[in-house]
């Protein structure tokens, strides 16, 4: 086994150890039915962070929850011929407000259209540090706990993997790319509303394309239950999300199934 494959093998023990022994000793008058959830999102554009990455597409989700531990599977494969897909997976434990995750992302396209070779990217098992396609982010969020004042803030760092930048002595490094998110959560009438601005605090070439201090996402996003039968809602969702950064707009529509 390689030294870089070894290197993601550690960050992903670390991961399982620093989540489920607070899982155990700290849950232990706690209540830890294990419950299963499952949805799926069908938007008109995916947006992420501000940041456009592919057309109409459909984004399943399956989670786990056990006392204030979560695992959660999240996908997202573009209709639109374009070749995306997306497959992460976040382990986050939450205690007093204060949450910390660890996301494993998979950018890739679909096996077959774009591998050129079998040592290449876009192949999911590809565990190289500078070829693979998965990155590992780290991130903490608090929400206050104020009733009239849910506002949350949140910071995410990516930590291994493909988010690169090349510094001045030509050498490739990790980028250390990360994002800053301040939320407010409100509701008017029957429609639950939730108004953020993100930041990309440093250099980051690969994923939010800023060279410096970036505000890449300002947004609203607004949900609503339609009430299609008396036992039966269709909760849908708009979000207007600008990205100062990029000059750029995007407006997305979005249906959930669960």
């Amino acid at each position: 086994m390689n030294k870089e494959k070894k290197s993601f093998l550690r960050i992903l023990s670390a991961t399982v150890v620093f989540f489920c022994v607070p899982t155990i000793f700290c849950n232990a008058q706690e209540d830890r039915k294990v419950n299963i959830s499952l949805q799926g999102d069908i938007v008109s554009s995916y947006v992420w962070r501000g940041m456009y990455e592919s057309g109409a597409s459909v984004q399943p989700s399956l989670g786990m929850t056990a006392g204030n531990f979560s695992l959660t599977a999240w996908g997202s494969t573009d209709v639109t011929g374009q070749g995306y897909k997306e497959a992460d997976v976040t382990a986050a434990y939450t205690l007093n407000g204060i949450t910390a995750s660890v996301v494993d992302y998979w950018w890739g396209g679909q096996s077959g259209i774009y591998n050129t070779h079998k040592n290449g990217n876009n192949h999911y098992f590809q565990l190289d540090n500078h070829q693979t396609d998965h990155i590992l982010e780290a991130g903490l969020s608090y929400t206050l706990p104020i009733k009239k004042m849910p506002l949350s803030f949140s910071w995410y760092t990516m930590i291994w993997g493909s988010d690169k930048k090349t510094n001045a002595k030509g050498e490739v490094k990790n980028a250390y790319s990360s994002y800053g998110e301040v939320a407010y959560p409100f509701t008017v009438k029957d429609v639950s509303l939730n108004a953020a601005v993100g930041f990309s605090p440093f250099e980051s070439p690969a994923n939010y394309k800023n060279e410096s201090f970036a505000i890449t996402n300002v947004s609203l996003k607004a949900s609503k239950n339609i009430q299609i039968t008396d036992k039966f809602s269709l909760p849908i969702f708009t979000q207007l999300i600008w990205n100062p950064n990029r000059e750029d707009v995007h407006f997305v529509f979005g249906v959930t199934l669960k």
